[in-house]
């Protein structure tokens, strides 16, 4: 059976800290690197004030200051944006409020990569929310 989004956020994940394997994207081998949870880019997006926007690498800094690390995993920031994006609009289909959800269009807009492969991070519905924060 497939997981839905929402399944996928909740699903208790390993986090950490850990050295980079290999140098890769703007990550140099042995940096610290945070590995997040779903969850926890869910909650961080949800911690971004209204009327702010964040590009990918501004939230995957600030991830990282945030958990003692340098870098976060820029292989896992892709898969959990998308994550929180598509748990997002599950939510908004099951008739959740818009300001129920994530506010991943504080950080996902059409120019991110994440977007291509993610419906409801293209979707009018949400995306228009970001004139409203």
């Amino acid at each position: 059976m497939v997981k839905s989004w929402n399944d996928r956020l909740n699903t208790p994940g390993v986090n950490g800290i850990k050295p980079s394997p290999r140098s890769f994207a703007d990550v140099v081998e042995g940096q610290p690197m945070l590995v997040p949870t779903a969850r926890q880019v869910d909650d961080f997006i949800r911690s971004i004030p209204e009327g702010v926007e964040m590009d990918v690498r501004a939230l995957r800094t600030a991830l990282a200051i945030e958990h003692g690390a340098e870098v976060t995993c820029p292989v896992a920031i892709g898969y959990h944006l998308r994550t929180v994006a598509e748990a997002a609009g599950e939510d908004l289909e099951h008739g959740m409020a818009l300001s129920e959800i994530a506010p991943f269009w504080r950080v996902l807009d059409a120019r991110t990569p994440t977007t291509r492969n993610c419906p409801s991070a293209r979707s009018s519905s949400p995306c228009s929310a970001s004139a409203k924060g």
